[in-house]
């Protein structure tokens, strides 16, 4: 058997799938079904989606896994995520963090709220 290809090697569009055959009976539903978000990514993005849970999301593990760096990482996670139909957040801006941590030093907000502030995402 052949795994399932989800892109069209024509035109590059969404496969869709159109008949399912029973291995034991022969038995022959055909209709318009669907395949599942992940069907959809390539061999690779999938590799990495399975060591990602494999090392339960701890990224310092995945870069020792796969032997790639935490940039690396990141962006193969925030590729997936685009992938499966998310969006991602971008972390705050260089000027954005200059900007938090002069309020910080300033006494204009608290270490809490700087931290906060640095994790917030959507700049």
């Amino acid at each position: 058997m052949f795994k399932v290809i989800s892109q069209c090697p024509v035109c590059k569009g969404k496969l869709k799938v159109v008949k399912l055959q029973c291995e034991k009976c022969d038995t022959v539903i055909e209709n318009d079904f669907y395949l599942n978000k992940f069907d959809y990514l390539s061999e690779d993005d999938l590799h990495f989606v399975e060591t990602f849970l494999k090392c339960r999301g701890n990224i310092k593990e995945v870069e020792k896994e796969l032997g790639i760096s935490y940039p690396t990482v990141r962006s193969k996670l925030d590729g997936v995520i685009g992938k499966l139909g998310y969006t991602t957040l971008a972390a705050p801006s260089a000027d954005r963090k200059k900007e938090i941590l002069d309020a910080l030093e300033k006494g204009e907000i608290t270490p809490e709220e700087a931290l906060a502030q640095m994790n917030e995402k959507g700049e």
